[in-house]
């Protein structure tokens, strides 16, 4: 049976090698949280292996590095997610390094941890790579409106500076990263609501439970440190030269370029 995101990415990796032939095939995949974007990369390189994958989660800055950047912008830039968290530096540099014949350590995030897994434990891919996946729920993310705060979250953030920032991280550091990429393809889902239902469904599976009444309110505002951006790239906020539409259960039920 066919996989019509496998095959997207396939005729994309083509293109891209066909106009580029030098270098490795740069893929960006976006979709909100629980959306099955990393599954679905990873997926893909393990049936391919000429294919390097790893995630924008992967390269969130460390616990230490974010409580500093909490203390010079604003107290919510401790929490990992939004632009502005992400060690985009070391995500170049392992993109810089699976285009060569060397051994690529694959940066891990320790979620559980809230911090970056220790190097001794990445794993490694063998270059040259023939093509390197990315995904990311902010890949491909324009910068969304300053309109007031909508949540209890943003709320906390009273003079906006912490959505500012962030908005500015977006427009200087990510557009130039993003422009590297040949495609971004972007998951849809059917709307934030379903984020959320897709997002309490990929907890409960890591706590291998149902969550506590408390467990459930704490990863709800979590998720408010992504609501606005989110929205925004639901509302069709972002660059990716395609879109993949997905039904409640992740099926693919439409495919649009744009």
């Amino acid at each position: 049976m066919s996989d019509p995101l496998a095959d997207l990415i396939t005729q994309l990796v083509a293109d891209a090698r066909a106009a580029h032939p030098e270098r490795p095939a740069l893929i960006g995949v976006g979709g909100a949280q629980g959306s099955g974007k990393s599954f679905q990369c990873a997926a893909f390189a393990k049936a391919h292996p000429g294919v390097a994958h790893f995630s924008l989660d992967d390269v969130y800055l460390t616990r230490a590095e974010r409580e500093q950047l909490a203390e010079a912008l604003h107290p919510l830039f401790v929490t990992r997610g939004p632009p502005g968290t992400h060690d985009l530096s070391l995500a170049r540099g392992v993109i810089a390094r699976l285009g060569s014949p060397l051994v690529t350590e694959l940066p891990r995030f320790e979620k559980a941890a809230d911090d970056r897994a220790p190097e001794i434990t990445w794993p490694t891919f063998q270059g040259p790579a023939e093509t390197i996946l990315v995904d990311g729920w902010c890949m491909g993310a324009v910068a969304p409106a300053m309109s007031p705060a909508f949540n209890e979250v943003e709320r906390a953030d009273d003079e906006g500076a912490w959505r500012e920032a962030s908005a500015a991280f977006l427009d200087t550091d990510y557009t130039p990263f993003f422009d590297a990429f040949d495609a971004i393809v972007y998951l849809q889902a059917p709307s934030f609501e379903i984020v959320r239902r897709w997002r309490g469904e990929q907890e409960e599976k890591m706590l291998g439970r149902a969550m506590t009444e408390s467990e459930r309110a704490a990863l709800d505002r979590f998720i408010m440190h992504y609501e606005r951006l989110t929205r925004s790239m639901l509302a069709g906020f972002h660059r990716a030269g395609w879109v993949v539409h997905l039904d409640e259960a992740r099926n693919v039920v439409r495919l649009e370029e744009r």
